[in-house]
């Protein structure tokens, strides 16, 4: 059996300000995929949006960051990175990511695509089931454990927003769930699977059940 591969956790928002579910939604996740034996989280990341996102209340990033940074002092693996909120606009998810897959890429090496597994690996499906409405639901593809995948954590609400019009674009929506995947973390009365189902680009790179009765979200 192949070793776990490596994930990094990634979250964004405003973390206006952070909370101690916030940083819940990482030990969820961390748990979570841990359990299934297939991956092994190595790191947590937050990105505290810019002060240009324009959320009524919004105070300054400097802030944000500074609190986050003293919510995680006690932490020895999720940290807060300030380059988004240091540019000189908002920028989109999909931006960002591609910015801290570079800074993962230099820090762990090799940094495999949801949606490729490089020449020599073979992708396999998977799913994560979610009979605790706390725990995340999510897929991911079995990753060599001498690379290391950079996945989007979030909360039923964004992935909800992606129904929003004109708040995403499709084009960023596929690259989050083909090149990164997502792990969601559901809460009370949200059907992540309902909502997949119903967007045929959430569909498209959902995992296969394997189970009747088990959930599914986007992921390689």
């Amino acid at each position: 059996m192949a070793a776990p591969g490596r994930v990094v956790l990634l979250a964004c928002g405003c973390f206006n300000p952070i909370t101690n579910m916030h940083l819940r939604l990482f030990e969820l996740a961390r748990d979570h995929l841990e359990r299934t034996g297939l991956f092994k989280v190595v790191e947590g990341i937050i990105s505290p949006a810019h002060d240009k996102y324009g959320k009524k209340g919004l105070v300054p990033s400097t802030d944000r960051v500074a609190m986050a940074q003293l919510a995680l002092s006690t932490s020895d693996w999720v940290r807060v990175d300030s380059w988004e909120s240091e540019q000189k606009g908002w920028l989109e998810t999909a931006v960002v990511a591609r910015h801290l897959k570079r800074q993962v890429q230099n820090k762990y090496g090799s940094v495999v695509d949801a949606k490729t597994d490089g020449p020599s690996r073979k992708r396999r499906k998977t799913r994560h089931n979610a009979n605790n409405r706390d725990e995340p639901v999510g897929s991911s593809t079995q990753v060599a454990s001498g690379d290391v995948q950079l996945k989007l954590l979030c909360g039923a609400d964004l992935l909800e927003s992606f129904a929003v019009p004109n708040l995403w674009s499709d084009e960023h929506i596929k690259e989050l769930v083909s090149e990164y995947g997502l792990v969601v973390i559901s809460r009370a009365g949200s059907n992540p699977e309902k909502f997949i189902y119903e967007s045929d680009v959430l569909s498209k790179y959902k995992a296969i059940p394997e189970a009747e009765g088990k959930c599914a979200v986007p992921g390689p």
